[in-house]
């Protein structure tokens, strides 16, 4: 006793691609984007974080280097 399984036709990358790209095309005009100013803020708030964070743990770094060293003496 054989059975057979039915199969969908396959669709080929291209299509799948094509499809794939159109649904995304639609997705992005759902997009709320920000405004200029919004992004010019956020982005000056990131880069003022990371140097004080990237300072933060500089000085933390040369702390505990300085640590280690006298402990080692």
């Amino acid at each position: 006793m054989v059975k057979t399984v039915a199969t969908k036709p396959k669709e080929n990358f291209i299509s799948k691609a094509i499809q794939f790209l159109r649904e995304v095309k639609v997705e992005l005009k759902k997009v709320a984007w920000p405004s200029r100013k919004q992004t010019f803020g956020s982005t000056l708030v990131v880069i003022i974080l990371v140097t004080i964070i990237a300072f933060f743990l500089g000085a933390v770094d040369i702390g505990l280097s300085s640590l280690v060293k006298l402990v080692l003496r």
